[in-house]
């Protein structure tokens, strides 16, 4: 009866040592998600950004119709007067800095635009028909520069909302992982608490069968 009962207590502490595993699993990753949110809201609320007056559908509208833009996808988001804090404000206030740079180029961007500043402020390709600089060389085209300080700073406002839902992510699965310990463990007690009494039958069943 011993040896008949060892499989099943084998089985029973497997599933404990399951739920256990998965259990430190599913706190580790909700802390770390938690701590990737934390980190990500605290670095952005050190930049101090506050969504400008403009930057609400309406008023971004209104700015895209005066620069004559075109099939151009405005945002739908709000973050005027609204501090920039988390992954989600953080992406709404990009989708608003490239519309301000297409309205600042007249619906151009970097590629479209002539790498060289001119006289006229449209920029040009050619070296010889650009502005010069004190050494000499071509000036750059301040339309251009404006639009690699967006890039550099959108990309890094999409990186936070990027890092802040994959923190989510985390959380989301740390959570199941806890989930499905607290099931296997709750199995295995439940499959202990049976075990008990129908050894006990047994043995005394097997008592009697000796006896007799």
């Amino acid at each position: 009866m011993q040896n008949a009962s060892s499989p099943s207590r084998r089985r029973r502490v497997a599933g404990l040592a399951a739920a256990g595993v998965l259990a430190v699993f599913g706190v580790a990753s909700v802390g770390q998600g938690l701590n990737g949110q934390s980190t990500v809201r605290d670095a952005l609320a050190l930049e101090g950004v506050t969504g400008a007056p403009h930057m609400t559908p309406a008023g971004i509208a209104a700015n895209a119709k005066k620069a004559g833009l075109k099939d151009v996808a405005l945002p739908t988001c709000s973050v005027a007067g609204t501090p920039i804090d988390d992954g989600a404000s953080a992406r709404c206030f990009a989708e608003y800095m490239r519309i301000d740079a297409l309205v600042a180029t007249g619906g151009k961007t970097y590629a479209q635009l002539p790498p060289f500043a001119s006289k006229d402020g449209k920029g040009t390709y050619d070296v010889a028909d650009a502005l010069k600089m004190p050494d000499g060389g071509p000036m750059d085209n301040p339309k251009s520069q404006l639009w690699v300080t967006e890039t550099a700073l959108t990309t890094a406002l999409n990186t936070s909302y990027m890092a802040e839902q994959i923190s989510l992510f985390g959380i989301a699965v740390g959570g199941a992982f806890l989930l499905v310990g607290f099931a296997f463990g709750a199995a295995a007690l439940r499959g202990m608490r049976i075990a008990r009494p129908s050894l006990a039958i047994a043995r005394r069943r097997q008592a009697s069968v000796e006896m007799g």
